[in-house]
This record gives structure tokens, sequence and C-alpha cells, in this order.
């Protein structure tokens, strides 16, 4: 498998000044998705905006478990304004703006 698009989950760390562990556990939490090769965790490059910003809220002081939270209520709120996107252009449609 190529691994032009993955980083590895040590040179992450690394840059980031974040330690394995927590990683590993935003991991184990199902919060960010990792590619295997050959006994080398691979992060995809599409995760690395994601996993940024929760290194932002580890920064602040907040553990595994309030950044699963955050990243649930923020994921609902993007949800949320799609619909909201979807049924102005709807509306938008009917009233024949």
């Amino acid at each position: 498998m190529k691994t032009d698009n993955l980083i590895t989950a040590n040179d992450f760390c690394m840059y980031h000044n974040v330690e394995y562990t927590f990683f590993n556990s935003l991991e184990q939490a199902g919060l960010v998705e990792v590619t295997v090769i050959n006994e080398t965790t691979f992060i995809p490059e599409t995760e690395l905006r994601k996993l940024e910003k929760m290194i932002s809220l580890h920064q602040l002081d907040i553990n595994v478990a309030g950044i699963e939270a955050i990243t649930h209520l923020l994921n609902r709120i993007e949800q949320m304004q799609e619909n909201m996107r979807t049924l102005h252009n709807r509306l938008k449609m009917y009233e024949g703006e």
C-alpha cells in the first residue's frame, strides 16, 4: 500500500509535541482513523485538521472524554447547519427568488 498521503503517528506526535499515549487514547475512543502498515501506525492526510483541533483542546487541559463530547457536539452543529442550508435553498426554490 502506498504511504503518499499518510504520516506516521510518531512523526505527528513529535512535530506537535504530544505524547503518543494521548494520540493512542484518541484512536481508542474512535476519534481518529488510522492505517497500520507493517506494524507502523499512519495518519491519513484527511485526519490532520481534525487531530490538530483535538490537540488544541488537549492543550487547554481538556481530557479525552471532554474532547469526545466537544467533537460530537461540533459534528452535530455542522450537520444542522448543512440541513438548514439545504432547507433554505429548497425554500428559495418555492419562493421563486
